[in-house]
């Protein structure tokens, strides 16, 4: 039972995406993020529960990559949807019912642009199926993580709606914003873009100085931008990796 612990925690993380993505569907953008950050607690927790327990197996690394193309795959793609529909027509889209036997979109058939939010699952699935294989990616990544994706674009929802400003709106719910976020967030998706991971196999600082320096910096700025901060820390996990990565070079 104690080997199954990794893979329950990674299907808490599933179940979090699949009510992640009720929300979206239903236009409600905030709880939907609540929830997918709560999937990516879990997703950090179970490969962490999996060495400490030494039960790290097959079926626990398929699994992942499943909850993970859920909760940071489609997830994100759905709510930069409703962000693209809300940026065109005004409002998000909405799965409604008139009786009990039929559900219809409330503003009628899909228009094309919101679509373009899909490719970020399509990129996400990508991803995912190249780390599966990929033996460069055991201590860092090659290309943005999908969970650091997904917090860049649920980070928008959340800016809207705690930190509403007239400047804010006219920024993310521009379409043209969206959509170039879009098709910049499946390129680093699938760069080949050396970053670190956040995984300490031990805890001195030479040796996690980057990642020391980085969570530091991640608190300060969340404490004065509270979510503003997002967007700057993942500018700034990319920009930390290359230093990094020269410095290691030489």
């Amino acid at each position: 039972m104690i080997k199954q612990i990794p893979n329950i925690i990674t299907s808490l993380n599933l179940l979090c995406g699949c009510v992640a993505i009720l929300f979206a569907v239903s236009g409600d953008l905030v709880s939907a993020s609540i929830f997918v950050f709560f999937g990516i607690f879990f997703d950090f927790f179970d490969g962490l529960a999996a060495r400490v327990l030494n039960a790290q197996s097959d079926v626990g690394l398929e699994l992942d990559s499943l909850a993970d193309m859920v909760t940071s795959g489609l997830a994100p793609a759905i709510v930069m949807v409703q962000l693209l529909s809300e940026a065109t027509k005004g409002v998000p889209l909405q799965l409604v019912s008139e009786n009990t036997e039929s559900m219809h979109w409330n503003s009628g058939s899909i228009p094309f642009v919101p679509l373009i939010g899909l490719l970020i699952a399509v990129a996400s699935a990508y991803r995912l199926a190249k780390f599966n294989v990929d033996t460069r990616q055991t201590t860092s990544f090659i290309g943005l993580p999908t969970p650091a994706n997904t917090i860049l674009i649920l980070s928008l929802p959340l800016i809207l709606h705690f930190q509403y400003s007239e400047g804010i709106e006219q920024i993310i719910l521009n379409k043209w914003f969206l959509i170039g976020l879009t098709l910049l967030s499946c390129i680093l998706l699938n760069a080949e873009l050396p970053l670190f991971a956040l995984k300490f196999k031990t805890w001195d600082f030479k040796s996690n100085a980057i990642r020391y320096v980085f969570l530091l910096i991640c608190v300060v700025l969340l404490v004065f931008l509270k979510f503003m901060a997002i967007p700057a820390i993942i500018l700034l996990y990319i920009l930390l990796s290359l230093f990094w990565k020269e410095k290691e070079v030489h």
